[in-house]
């Protein structure tokens, strides 16, 4: 059985390897950074995946595929506002001196 346990640690290795695998840069805000990454571990532990932190699900897998982090429309709010919804994945111009992540409009079909 699959343990649904992961520590603040493990997410903040999971955005790492993400941004790694991706090119992406991660938000330089270390605090912030690491708001999402406890939030990525309890959504992990209540739902045995690394659900989106500033998105609401629906706590079953299927319904939360789009928003399962790195979210589906990450690369599309990349190449418009030169990062993702939450601002964690930035893209490397952005991260190179385009400002502060803001907010952006939201891309998932119910309003997320």
């Amino acid at each position: 059985m699959r343990s649904r346990s992961k520590t603040p640690d493990d997410a903040r290795r999971f955005i790492d390897a993400v941004s790694k695998h991706q090119g992406w840069a991660v938000n330089g805000d270390e605090p912030f950074v690491q708001e999402l990454a406890d939030g990525l571990a309890r959504n992990y532990e209540r739902y045995g995946y690394f659900l989106c932190p500033c998105r609401d699900g629906d706590g079953e897998r299927t319904a939360d595929r789009d928003i399962i982090c790195p979210c589906a429309y990450a690369r599309a709010d990349q190449a418009e506002y030169g990062h993702c919804f939450c601002g964690l994945f930035l893209t490397p111009e952005f991260a190179g001196g385009a400002g502060e992540p803001h907010p952006i409009p939201e891309r998932r079909p119910d309003g997320g």
